[in-house]
């Protein structure tokens, strides 16, 4: 349909503040490279008065540090100098594609019952399964890595209780269309909006809460009860059941699209629903989550064969029901849709405080960083809110003569029964099905690293495809974000080492992706895969210029200097960017499990630092290093030279340290202000005492 007459689908604008940045980037890299030259050229000599006790390794690590700095600068800027907004036109989807509109399949991965209870699964389950989409061409799968009876009856439970959610929510344009939020945020309006619904809503809550009793009955009791067990077939599969690394696939097609008995409370279609708990067995190594999904795929490709897939995260519901349509705007477009491999949308969070107390809201990622990737040929691929072409997905080559179609998917008609297509798709999810193949390798989610999402984008992007950033202006997704400083620190720590490990693996972008994407791109990858090691000369500037504080030798220009311009621009610049950014983006509760307690403290934004954690001894250490540090430099100001020397020999060095010592302060009250269960642990405390002291005494006495 390309031609003359060639209307897109979708539209891309250039940032229109690219320019400005630009110009605000190129000064501050000037300046980091005249403080490389204020380095090198006064480089401290022994024989020098002044200097005469500052040994050479400090300087040179000083210097070290810097230059990466700029390095890792210059990664920064390679997600910021070329931003893009995608905009999709959904109207002229409908117009031209309605009665073409493909199969999707969506695939909701789950692990631990307890970790992530089944109620909350069987929300996002609901969630997708009531896309404003029509239903006889939407197929939902949800992979249980646990094997767990109670979220296949909370499953079952969603089954029948999908028959009235998703016509209400059809009748009624409900958004979002998870229930639990749905009935949160209604209870939240006013009365007046809901008045014409209102028969209706209470009907459909009160299945709701029915259904959310049970459940949590089940959950709490730990087990099924024999008369529930009696009531569906699928629990004899639990007979044989050993634990959940040793069991075998169990597969159970809780609602079958192709009947034409499977139709809700009005008579119309339902979406195909599959519980799938692939096979375990404790001498086979099962790859996590991309084990999880690639038997998803094989499965799914059985069952409905859709051209398109979603995979979402357990705790990340469907927040817009026109998501599959936005990320259809970008498959189907005639002139560009061809090169398209998968559409990513951010992650957001619902129960992120107004302060955003652990930063954890994506902001910056989600505003900025990303369509900063988008415009050098697409984000990564982030392991939940994504769609794919699940012909590339299987390992179709790029060809940009050859265009994909994207059908429907198995439209023809089935000769086996339910419960042979139940049996022969058992054996995609075994132990042994990819033994001696290319899944994990060249077919489905890559294997080898603990972050398979993004090496696996990695892969995608060097075969020639493209990937799409789509940032519709409501939420496609809102998940779970921790609660908790410790279970915040724990993931990142994983999603940094993860990304580290690909640097480090075949799949290093500035190895593997050399000569196959741009260089923009490239860079945009190794900033993040970079992230763990910048934690190192970070650390040496949290802990050296505060130690030659306490002993009042300087590390910076005197601020009679001109030196002191380059050194005190780019610490304004850097930071008054970020913060700008941060505003710019908007900055100004659905839980995993969590403790009561711990919930009360997390929504009145106060830290939380009750377990017992090496993270928070080093923490502590380093902020209580700060502490005694500036406690020492006032002292040497009261009883040495006085202020106005100090001052001017060591103004960064204090802004530094003032800075750290504030940017701590909760740690402070965690460690010796606070009396609630939410403090720091005396044991944590004492280590971190001791250990802050010994180095500053140390280095007192013995430098």
């Amino acid at each position: 349909m390309a031609g003359d007459g060639y209307l897109p689908l979708f539209e891309t604008r250039r940032a229109k503040e690219v320019i400005f940045y630009r110009v605000f980037a190129v000064s501050v890299f000037v300046c980091i490279f005249l403080i490389w030259v204020y380095r090198l050229s006064h480089i401290p000599n022994e024989r020098d008065h002044q200097n005469g006790r500052l040994t050479l390794w400090v300087w040179i690590g000083l210097f070290a540090a810097e230059l990466w700095f700029g390095f890792y600068w210059i990664l920064t800027q390679a997600l910021r100098w070329k931003r893009v907004h995608r905009q999709t036109l959904r109207n002229r989807l409908s117009q031209r594609y309605e009665s073409e509109l493909p199969g999707v399949d969506i695939f909701v991965c789950t692990a631990d019952p307890k970790i992530e209870p089944p109620t909350m699964v069987i929300n996002t389950v609901l969630s997708v399964m009531a896309y404003d989409y029509p239903t006889d061409k939407l197929s939902v799968y949800l992979s249980d890595d646990a094997g767990s009876d109670l979220t296949f009856y909370a499953l079952m439970e969603a089954s029948h209780f999908c028959k009235h959610w998703i016509p209400y929510c059809k009748k009624f344009n409900v958004e979002p269309r998870s229930p639990a939020a749905y009935f949160i945020k209604v209870g939240e309006a006013r009365g007046d909006d809901h008045k014409s619904q209102s028969k209706d809503l209470a009907a459909i809550k009160r299945l709701y809460e029915e259904m959310e009793n049970r459940i949590q009955t089940a959950t709490k009791l730990g087990r099924i009860t024999e008369e529930i067990r009696m009531k569906h077939k699928g629990f004899s599969h639990w007979d044989s059941y050993s634990s959940r690394l040793d069991h075998d696939t169990i597969l159970q097609i809780l609602i079958d699209g192709r009947d034409p008995n499977a139709v809700d409370n009005e008579g119309c279609a339902l979406p195909t629903l599959v519980y799938l708990a692939r096979e375990k067995r404790p001498q086979y190594f099962h790859n996590f989550k991309a084990g999880a999904m690639n038997a998803l795929i094989r499965v799914s490709l059985k069952i409905s064969n859709g051209p398109v897939t979603l995979n979402v995260d357990c705790d990340m519901y469907s927040n817009n029901s026109q998501a599959v349509r936005d990320a259809l705007c970008f498959f189907m477009d005639e002139e560009k849709g061809h090169e398209v491999a998968f559409v990513q949308f951010p992650q957001n969070f619902d129960n992120v405080t107004k302060n955003e107390l652990y930063s954890n809201s994506f902001r910056i990622y989600n505003e900025v960083e990303f369509e900063g990737m988008d415009g050098y040929g697409g984000p990564i691929y982030c392991g939940s809110g994504c769609f794919h072409r699940r012909e590339i997905l299987c390992g179709r080559k790029y060809d940009k003569e050859t265009k994909i179609e994207l059908k429907r998917g198995n439209d023809s008609k089935r000769e086996e029964s339910l419960l042979e297509l139940e049996e022969t798709s058992k054996a995609l999810a075994s132990c042994t099905f990819e033994a001696n193949t290319q899944w994990g390798k060249e077919i489905g989610l890559k294997y080898g690293c603990p972050v398979e999402d993004v090496i696996t984008g990695i892969w995608i992007q060097c075969q020639g495809w493209k990937s799409v950033y789509c940032k519709p202006e409501r939420d496609a997704f809102l998940g779970v974000s921790p609660t908790t400083l410790l279970q915040f620190l724990v993931q990142r720590k994983r999603w940094s080492e993860g990304d580290f490990q690909i640097m480090l693996s075949r799949y290093s972008p500035a190895r593997y992706a050399h000569g196959k994407i741009s260089l923009g791109l490239r860079l945009g990858y190794c900033c993040y895969c970079l992230w763990a090691p910048n934690c190192l000369p970070a650390l040496f500037y949290s802990i050296v210029p505060s130690l030659y504080l306490l002993k009042g030798i300087p590390l910076f220009p005197m601020i009679s200097s001109p030196w002191i311009i380059p050194f005190a621009y780019v610490m304004f610049a850097k930071y008054t960017c970020s913060l700008a950014e941060f505003l710019w983006s908007g900055g100004t509760a659905l839980e995993k499990v969590a403790d009561e307690d711990v919930s009360q403290r997390y929504e009145k934004e106060i830290m939380e630092f009750g377990a017992a954690s090496s993270m928070f001894t080093i923490l502590s250490a380093l902020a209580l290093l700060n502490l005694f540090c500036m406690i020492g430099a006032v002292k040497k100001v009261i009883v040495g030279d006085g202020y106005v020397k100090f001052y001017e020999t060591m103004l960064l060095q204090i802004l530094l340290c003032s800075a750290l010592v504030l940017i701590n302060w909760p740690l402070y009250q965690g460690l010796f202000l606070r009396k609630d269960n939410g403090k720091m642990p005396s044991s944590v405390t004492t280590k971190s005492l001791v250990l802050a002291l010994s180095v500053c005494t140390c280095f007192t006495f013995l430098y």
